[in-house]
């Protein structure tokens, strides 16, 4: 009969002995290639019983030569029985390492003369099985139900295996392990749900091979959703799988649309082309005619730069040809972003934000219905490229810009423009100043030089263009020279003067036609220089006031401050119209009244920086900015008084023309800051007109030399105003304005505290020495509330983003006044989250003049574990329309969806 030995140990030195002595045993084995089981004597064992009694050659170690390339290895936390010299059963939490393989498993047996171990879990007092296999090699790691394993061959038999492969998971069915790494698999289950128990969805494989590491490649396969077969069936799968970039084909997607027909959308190919840049070239193409071409780039070096860039060209083919609704569009779109890092250059940026796209690019793009852009009216890009001359306050830009209005699909593009800057220097200075600055120190100046070139075209006419007569080019340098002076120790004196220079390429004449009665225009183009100048002086000064309530009043309130400061500024030009500067001309013509009449006009009406004024300036300006805030005792301060603002700003001015002969005030402007809430400001400005209107001669209003304040009109009549401000209300909004919010907090704290102590206490009573499974670690947990029930959050958030404008209207001849006109324009978006994984959001607009919602658009998802699903709809308007999504969230199954959607050209029909 066989020899048996049994190991066992008590429960504190067990581990520790049976890992040290039974491992020895086993290196001790190894010798020059050979292994031989060793039986040490057993406690316990009477020397006279000879059935159980150990012959004395075999408690020697015996030495067998095998064909092997690393030791066997193994241990157990609880036992090992010995049956023979070859053959060990090992209980508790069992190992067997071979050279870079690892084989762990609640029980284990292992035949050296095959060279086999039979890896199993066994069942704990509830059924379930504990310590299943865990196989691991270079390849990943595989858990399984049983597996037998051949460390010499290095192929192995394994049942309902549980592997992660990529994103995803193979499990189940029988799986044998061949000697090169891969893996032969019949009945298996490919899913990237974590739930592997029972995944919500998987792949139904009938076989399969896998590639650790590289792909996985299936016989017929068909979809099962929560235990449902599915009719979505393939004859073959591949999987592929890499942990490095690279490149691969981009497989499309399919569906139906509306006006286009069923297509295949977003199929192409991705180029990995280094480590720092990418490029996706993707199509798609409409069984009616209308395709696409879309090239995609992201690109990044760290410390250096960073952006993205995306490309598309569609043809978009509507009705038949032939018939009268058959249509043909070409639309395209550029986007670019791209960003510096400040470390990269410090005397140099480059920016780039780029967003254009032809006027029905948005429109036949399936992609914008659902995108806050697609209402946007106008559209802007800048290129900007900076460099600051090191040790030098000299500066050098370069811009590209374009506008671009969808209404009228009008361009406004400029390019090039260069900038040249020398920030603010006092070239007076002293290098080695000694005693006080002298007054001339104090003179400062800057110089700007600008060139432009720029045109503005429909976008159908833009390419036709010609570069000399239609577009406008210019330079200009503009030189302030400036000082502050104190005089009087409470005044500040800061004389400045202005010089700017102009220059042009073209020049416009204008002369009166007798025979046409019309104005003719000649342009002559020829070089050109247009010079003007201003002079200014003001004075400034800080008046401080204090009020302090009376005792009867209470002393929460400290004190009051009002705070003046005054500002009175002349400035003075002379007339540049005249003739000896050359900037105006003249022409005469005779009205239907047989008057002769004379217009003076600017030459250069048409030029990018402007031109010079007409009429003399000899002008006094008054400012007066206030500030009022008042000191109050508070319990939340270190100080015990904070401030409180009651105007943050108060400013009223307005100017008086000395060298104008009618007209001489200019229109009272104020502003006013208000500091609400600690997050809330508003901002109001206004414009009053001081002048009453008549008509002239030909029935037009006009302003008339009649100031309002001396016909009973008051100061001025309000002509223009504005404000504009945006307001987010959420969760915490409520609990702040009464006081809830820090109680909150502090409840939050405590009750984060107590789980945590919870979860630790609840971890001390886990299994010993058992490591945590990081499948399970999943916050599956339920907040409670003190009284013991669910805690219910649901957060949520609404913006408003409201202005108002008043302006003057139409023109009431009766009372000789403008009429004013409300402008309003109000837009929100909110979101909430009734549940963890539901989340409902909404965008909007409202037209005043309509009295109806201009465009909406809301959206539904819902993420269900290893699916995602979401729903889009416009409701109102006139670009209704829905879309459907439901997907794997996985990337590598992102194909496995469903789409449905309609556009906004079929007319669906809500109510």
């Amino acid at each position: 009969m066989a020899s048996i030995a049994v190991l066992c140990f008590g429960q504190a030195a067990a581990q520790h002995q049976a890992q040290g002595q039974s491992r020895g045993q086993a290196s001790a084995l190894h010798d020059q290639g050979g292994i031989a089981a060793a039986v040490d004597s057993i406690a316990g064992v009477k020397p006279a019983d000879k059935k159980t009694s150990v012959p004395a050659d075999t408690a020697r170690f015996k030495k067998t030569k095998v064909d092997l390339d690393h030791a066997v290895d193994f241990s157990a936390k609880d036992s090992i029985v010995m049956y023979g010299q070859n053959n060990a059963h090992m209980f508790g939490s069992s190992t067997v390492n071979y050279g870079d393989v690892q084989l762990t498993a609640q029980q284990l047996n292992m035949d050296m003369d095959k060279h086999e171990i039979y890896a199993v879990g066994v069942p704990d007092t509830t059924g379930e099985l504990q310590g299943n296999p865990v196989f691991k090699d270079n390849s990943g790691e595989y858990e399984s139900r049983e597996m037998t394993y051949n460390y010499k061959t290095q192929k192995g038999l394994i049942k309902n295996i549980v592997t992660e492969q990529g994103e995803g998971y193979l499990t189940g069915g029988i799986t044998k392990k061949m000697d090169n790494g891969d893996y032969y698999m019949q009945n298996g289950k490919y899913t990237t749900c974590d739930n592997h128990d029972h995944p919500h969805f998987y792949f139904q494989l009938t076989k399969a091979k896998v590639r650790p590491k590289k792909d996985v490649v299936t016989g017929p396969a068909y979809m099962v959703l929560e235990d449902l077969p599915l009719p979505l069936a393939v004859p073959f799968g591949f999987f592929p799988f890499s942990e490095k970039y690279h490149s691969g084909i981009l497989v499309p997607t399919f569906g139906e649309d509306y006006n286009r027909g069923f297509y295949f959308r977003n199929g192409g190919y991705y180029f990995a082309i280094n480590d720092y840049v990418d490029l996706a070239l993707t199509g798609e193409i409409y069984t009616r005619g209308s395709w696409g071409l879309t090239a995609q780039s992201n690109y990044s070096k760290r410390y250096k730069y960073h952006g993205s860039f995306n490309a598309s060209y569609l043809t978009t083919v509507t009705g038949d040809k032939g018939e009268d609704d058959y249509s043909k569009m070409h639309n395209f779109s550029l986007t670019w972003t791209h960003s510096q890092d400040s470390k990269a250059n410090p005397n140099m940026t480059f920016s780039a934000s780029v967003n254009f796209a032809t006027s029905g690019y948005s429109r036949n793009n399936l992609d914008s219905y659902y995108n806050s852009s697609f209402t946007e009216n106008t559209k802007s890009s800048t290129v900007n490229w900076t460099y600051k001359i090191p040790d030098s306050k000299w500066s050098v830009s370069a811009t590209a810009s374009i506008a671009q209005r969808s209404a009228d699909s009008t361009l406004s593009v400029s390019f090039p423009n260069f900038t040249v800057t020398l920030s603010q220097t006092a070239p007076f200075k002293r290098k080695h100043a000694v005693g006080n600055e002298r007054w001339y120190e104090k003179i400062k100046l800057s110089y700007t030089g600008r060139f432009q070139n720029s045109l503005t075209a429909k976008e159908n006419e833009f390419f036709h263009k010609s570069l000399v007569k239609d577009w406008r080019n210019a330079v200009s340098h503009s030189i302030p020279v400036s000082a502050t002076f104190n005089v009087f120790k409470y005044f500040n004196l800061p004389p400045s003067i202005t010089m700017n220079d102009r220059m042009y390429t073209s020049k416009i004449r204008q002369q009166w036609d007798p025979n046409a009665s019309a104005v003719v225009r000649d342009t002559s183009y020829n070089f050109y220089n247009v010079f003007d100048f201003n002079m200014s002086l003001g004075l400034s000064t800080k008046i401080y006031g204090f009020f302090k309530p009376l005792k009867f009043l209470g002393d929460k309130v400290q004190m009051i401050r009002h705070v003046i400061t005054p500002t009175i500024t002349f400035s003075a030009s002379p007339d540049f119209s005249t003739r000896f500067w050359g900037y105006y001309g003249h022409y005469s013509y005779i009205d239907a009244s047989g008057s002769e009449r004379t217009v003076k006009y600017p030459y250069f009406s048409n030029g990018l920086y402007g031109y010079p004024g007409s009429g003399k300036t000899g002008m006094v300006s008054f400012n007066f900015a206030n500030n009022l805030e008042m000191k109050v005792k508070s319990d939340q301060d270190s100080t015990g008084f904070k401030k409180v603002s009651l105007i943050e700003n108060l400013t009223l001015s307005q100017s008086y023309n000395f060298a104008a002969d009618s007209l001489r005030w200019s229109n009272l402007s104020t502003s006013i800051l208000l500091r609400l809430t600690k997050g809330f400001n508003l901002n109001l400005s206004a414009t009053w007109d001081v002048y009453k209107y008549a008509l002239n001669e030909a029935g037009t209003p006009v302003r008339v030399n009649k100031l309002r304040l001396l016909h009973g009109g008051g100061w001025g009549r309000l002509a223009s105003t504005g404000t504009s401000f945006s307001y987010t209300l959420n969760n915490s909004t409520f609990k702040k304005l009464f006081g809830r919010g820090k109680k909150d907090d502090d409840d939050n704290k405590k009750k984060q505290q107590q789980e945590d102590e919870h979860k630790d206490f609840s971890r001390g009573s886990e299994d010993d020495g058992k490591p945590d499974d990081p499948r399970k670690e999943q916050d599956n947990t339920i907040a409670l509330r003190p009284d013991g029930y669910m805690q219910w959050d649901c957060p949520w958030s609404l913006t408003f983003n409201y202005s108002l404008t008043y302006g003057y209207g139409s023109f009431n001849y009766k009372k000789l006044e403008y009429n004013g006109r409300w402008t309003q324009n109000l837009s929100m978006n909110g979101n909430i989250k009734p549940t963890k994984n539901w989340n409902f959001s909404f965008s909007a607009s409202y037209n005043f003049d309509q009295h109806k919602i201009a465009y909406m658009n809301c959206s539904v998802t819902r993420e269900m574990h290893c699916f995602t699903m979401s729903a889009s709809f416009v409701p109102v308007g006139p670009y209704k329309s829905y879309s459907f999504h439901i997907a794997v969230k996985s990337s590598i199954l992102s194909d496995v969806k469903y789409d449905k959607h309609s556009s906004y050209s079929n007319g669906v029909q809500w109510y």
